[in-house]
């Protein structure tokens, strides 16, 4: 018996999509010879669509504690912005962007209870969903994802009259198949290797999953991955992969992946896609309201990262290197320098011990761009990684960059926002590598640090977390109030907790000029007691104003 359109069918959809995508990885990632043979589109698909199942389940639980049911608006939107902060790859961005196009719709008409209703409604999603993936994509090619997307908002509206959703969505599916087979004919790349596209692979798993999620009925037969008929098990994977690296590996192609995260407005991604497209190709953006995933292929991911700095607030930074796929470089010889923000003389001295050229600076007195500029003078180096490690440096920074490159120095701006998110970064620093690995090492390693930091506040103010007075303890994490206290101690250690609940293998405690001399042995073993397998390591910063930073590793 078919399913309504709500949000239980979508909840099904999902744990539908992730078991049909959990089949099809290994044949997906096999075939995936475009637009880069790196051999990972289906793990990038299932990631993408594990995270939109964790965000559906994650709304069902919240109504479920306030007594209530969660509607269709609430779990496909749920399902969207899931997918949008987990997406992975070109196609999982795409697919991102799919959803959230039939969000748009779905979340109009939140209770289309009739049939025909329900039918008609999914019929716009699906066209909405297939023309916002081609709104994403800077250079949209025809025989990939977008192609079949549009021959499954085709078939669903030649499905008018026939049915309710159940019916629309089987159609889709069946369009799209279609589309997949015919692929290897619209792109040369698929040709040569005899496969079909991979991300539509993808999207043909996903449709015959909300089909199974409507009609009530589960098929479990394998997505087609040449234009004729399923490869076999083994002997079709192996010869896919050959095929992709004989006939497909492009020496010219950009070397680096960078996705992230972007919280910005449109005007100012409007200026990002302008200058993404200009450093590399594979762009696709998507997203809106104020938050966006980025994705482009690039040779210098610093560039592409300090482009997302210019425009907004980059973040959960994902930079993979091609390896084979990419250009072959040689390796950088010339001296290279790291000059680093601090906020304090102890940190000073910490990165001078490994190499660094410190900028120290007092609250209140931040650094022009001129001293920047003067500080990568005397480096005396060819290349070199400023860290700013303050949120409100981004513009200097990019400016002194701007001057030094101008000047002959090659500099990449690592987006640090801390000064533990700095900390990390010089940890992975290794003069030896190629100056673009050592970037993108530094630039992970910084965005997979939380940093908070707690501060005594001045006067009465509204905060995220309330209202706060004159001399209360504040406990920032990500640059947000999240904590509101009256003790240094235990507001430290509830932001902890709080950022550990999150997970966490490392726990840096920077201690400031005003901390307490028993800060840092209690917050260590409130750690050890609470979080077992979670390292400490604490440094004496000697900063002002914050008597605590913390970066959760």
């Amino acid at each position: 018996m078919p399913n309504p359109l709500d949000a239980a069918a979508v909840r099904a959809w999902c744990g539908l999509a992730l078991e049909a995508l959990g089949r099809e990885r290994e044949r997906i990632d096999a075939i995936n010879v475009y637009p880069v043979a790196d051999g990972d589109t289906g793990t990038n698909l299932y990631l993408t669509l594990e995270s939109a199942a964790r965000a559906v389940e994650a709304a069902f639980d919240g109504h479920a504690s306030a007594g209530t049911a969660p509607g269709l608006a609430d779990a496909i939107g749920a399902m969207a912005h899931g997918a949008l902060i987990g997406a992975r790859g070109n196609s999982g961005t795409i697919v991102a962007q799919l959803l959230r196009g039939m969000t748009e719709v779905l979340a109009a008409d939140a209770a289309p209870t009739d049939a025909g209703r329900a039918a008609e409604a999914l019929r716009r999603a699906l066209r909405r969903a297939a023309a916002s993936t081609y709104e994403a994509v800077a250079h949209p090619v025809e025989g990939t994802v977008l192609t079949v997307a549009t021959a499954a908002a085709d078939a669903a509206e030649r499905a008018a009259g026939t049915g309710g959703a159940a019916e629309v969505a089987r159609a889709a599916h069946e369009g799209a198949r279609s589309a997949l087979r015919a692929t290897p004919g619209q792109l040369a790349v698929l040709g040569r290797a005899g496969v079909v596209d991979a991300g539509g692979c993808g999207l043909v798993a996903l449709l015959g999953a909300l089909a199974d999620a409507l009609s009530g009925e589960t098929s479990v037969t394998p997505v087609a991955v040449r234009a004729d008929a399923p490869l076999p098990e083994a002997a079709g994977c192996e010869a896919a992969t050959r095929a992709a690296a004989d006939g497909c590996h492009n020496p010219d192609g950009p070397a680096f992946e960078v996705i992230y995260l972007l919280e910005a407005g449109d005007d100012a991604v409007a200026r990002l896609r302008t200058r993404l497209d200009g450093l590399g190709d594979s762009l696709v953006v998507v997203g809106g309201d104020g938050l966006w995933n980025v994705h482009v292929h690039v040779d210098d991911a610093g560039a592409a990262v300090e482009a997302g700095i210019e425009a907004g607030r980059p973040y959960r930074i994902r930079i993979t290197h091609f390896g084979g796929a990419g250009r072959v470089r040689e390796p950088e010889m010339a001296a290279r320098a790291v000059v680093a923000v601090v906020p304090g003389a102890g940190l000073a001295g910490l990165c001078s011990e490994v190499g660094a050229t410190p900028v120290a600076v007092r609250p209140g007195e931040p650094p022009a761009s001129g001293e920047l500029v003067q500080a990568i003078r005397q480096a005396h180096a060819r290349e070199v990684m400023l860290l700013p490690n303050d949120p409100e440096l981004r513009h200097t920074a990019a400016a002194a960059a701007e001057q030094a490159r101008t000047e002959g120095v090659r500099v990449a701006l690592i987006p640090t926002r801390s000064a533990v998110q700095g900390i990390a970064a010089l940890a992975v620093h290794e003069p030896g590598r190629s100056f673009d690995e050592d970037v993108v090492a530094m630039t992970s390693a910084a965005g997979a640090t939380r940093y908070a930091e707690l501060a005594v506040a001045e006067r009465q103010s509204w905060t995220m977390a309330g209202v706060c007075q004159a001399g209360d303890v504040l406990g920032l994490i990500d640059g947000d109030v999240a904590v509101i206290g009256s003790d240094l101690t235990v507001t430290a250690t509830t932001v902890l907790d709080r950022m550990l609940s999150a997970g966490g293998e490392m726990v840096t405690l920077v201690l400031g000029a005003q901390a307490p001399p028993s800060l840092a042995e209690r917050l260590e073993r409130h750690v050890h007691e609470r979080h077992l397998a979670v390292d400490t390591v604490v440094y004496d910063g000697g900063q002002h104003g914050a008597p605590l930073l913390i970066g959760v590793e």
